[in-house]
């Protein structure tokens, strides 16, 4: 049964059952607008005073806050009414939250954090997707935009494998030829019938022709493309971002962004999980929700991991302001909403992997360690972060460094997280057999010395 959602920027947006027919009907329709003036500032400006007007007062947050630290039960999930305590609580109970959910870190995954070694291949950054906070995307004929070759493809994943990579990260805009001819004219030049054709084709030539293990993010996908994919990459991911469907509305961050409604993400999550595929979500913080919004995304997630047992990491990715945006002018998350919502994501999912791209936390980013992260995310040593290319990866030393400065070891992963392994190398084939020379005793990445 698909999950269905109650949306209120203040309320609880808990999973409901529903049926396709009522789902289909809570779609808005898309009506087209000007991109230049969807993202209105003085829209966001008034949902930003709209969450001020519900905070608690300060002796209120003070006393909630303290006691809910003070009953929390070590291993236990917490429930949505403590987090959101947690989440708003007062500075002075800051280092008590994360020195709490540090230990719940160390409960799980003890003396260790772990990053994958990537190359970055944006397949396509065509997308038919208006995001007022991304500069990924292109339409046809902008500057930059661009599908990659096979050769290109190749050549980059050949690269990363000379310098240790085990991982291809594929990106792409939505089946940006559903809206743009110009994408349908490169896929037949290509010899492809679609987007999601091409990706599947790239996997398992990566996969065919280097060492490195594909991991694609391709936006929504039908229940045959959850199988179709998973035949050739050993994980996936799609950032559920936001429960909350009032940011798709016009001025909003998701408006004009169809492939952004909540229930669509939670169904290709949701089929993956039918399908035990290891699975990478998460959420996106500071693009006009709620801290409510923030702790029931976290839920979402914990409900279908209760479910499916398949989700594998989940993102806390912080909104970083970028001069060609819509959301130029939009305030950034601070040091500690990050802090609160990294170490409420670790209390909420206590035995799930928890990442922070530390290239958007920079400089403070080694303290997301003591907020309860266990993975930096992917890292490359070879190609830059094109969905946030301001914001270069740190150096493998310095990370190495700073994050042994806090205690712990760095240790390399491969896409899939060792205690999923079982499930992608039971399956017999090309795949598997990659998997298991790649992986070492533990399931980590088997080290290799670069070339």
């Amino acid at each position: 049964m698909l999950l269905g959602w109650r949306s209120a920027s203040s309320a609880a947006i808990h999973p409901v059952k529903t049926n396709p027919a009522l789902a289909a009907e809570a779609e808005p329709p898309r009506v087209p607008r000007n991109r230049l003036h969807y993202h209105a500032p003085s829209l966001y400006h008034s949902i930003h005073v709209a969450v001020t007007l519900i905070t608690p007062s300060a002796s209120e947050s003070r006393s909630a806050c303290a006691a809910v630290l003070a009953n929390l039960r070590p291993g236990a999930p917490i429930s949505r009414e403590a987090a959101i305590e947690l989440i708003r609580c007062p500075d002075e109970f800051l280092p008590e939250l994360m020195a709490a959910a540090r230990a719940a870190k160390e409960r799980f995954k003890p003396g260790v954090i772990t990053y994958s070694r990537k190359v970055f291949l944006p397949l396509t950054n065509l997308c038919r997707d208006y995001c007022g906070y991304c500069t990924f995307r292109r339409d046809p004929g902008d500057p930059g935009a661009h599908t990659m070759t096979p050769d290109e493809v190749l050549a980059v994943a050949r690269a990363g494998e000379k310098l240790g990579c085990t991982e291809a990260l594929f990106s792409l805009g939505d089946k940006p030829e559903l809206f743009f001819p110009e994408m349908r004219k490169t896929l037949r030049r290509l010899g492809y019938k679609s987007t999601l054709h091409y990706l599947e084709a790239m996997c398992e030539l990566v996969l065919r022709e280097t060492s490195l293990l594909p991991h694609p993010n391709p936006g929504l996908l039908s229940t045959e493309w959850v199988a179709r994919l998973a035949a050739v990459s050993p994980s996936m991911g799609l950032m559920l971002e936001t429960t909350n469907i009032t940011l798709l509305a016009p001025g909003a961050a998701h408006d004009n962004a169809p492939d952004k409604l909540p229930i669509k993400r939670v169904r290709t999550i949701e089929d993956a999980g039918k399908q035990n595929v290891p699975f990478t979500t998460g959420l996106l913080i500071g693009i006009g929700e709620t801290l409510e919004d923030r702790v029931d995304t976290l839920l979402a997630i914990r409900d279908l991991h209760e479910r499916y047992g398949h989700i594998q990491e989940v993102i806390v990715q912080n909104f970083r302001v970028k001069a060609a945006i819509p959301m130029a002018h939009w305030p950034e998350p601070t040091r500690g909403e990050m802090l609160r919502a990294v170490a409420v994501a670790r209390l909420l999912l206590p035995n799930v992997n928890i990442q922070a791209p530390p290239n958007l936390s920079a400089p403070y980013y080694d303290d997301l360690v003591e907020a309860g992260i266990n993975d930096w995310g992917g890292i490359s040593p070879l190609t830059p972060d094109f969905i946030n290319p301001e914001k270069p990866w740190p150096h493998l030393d310095q990370l190495r460094l700073r994050t042994e400065a806090k205690g712990f070891s760095l240790r390399q992963r491969l896409p899939v997280y060792p205690e999923f392994l079982s499930a992608v190398t039971a399956k017999p084939g090309l795949l598997s057999d990659k998997l298991r020379v790649a992986a070492d005793g533990l399931g980590l990445a088997k080290i290799r010395t670069a070339a």
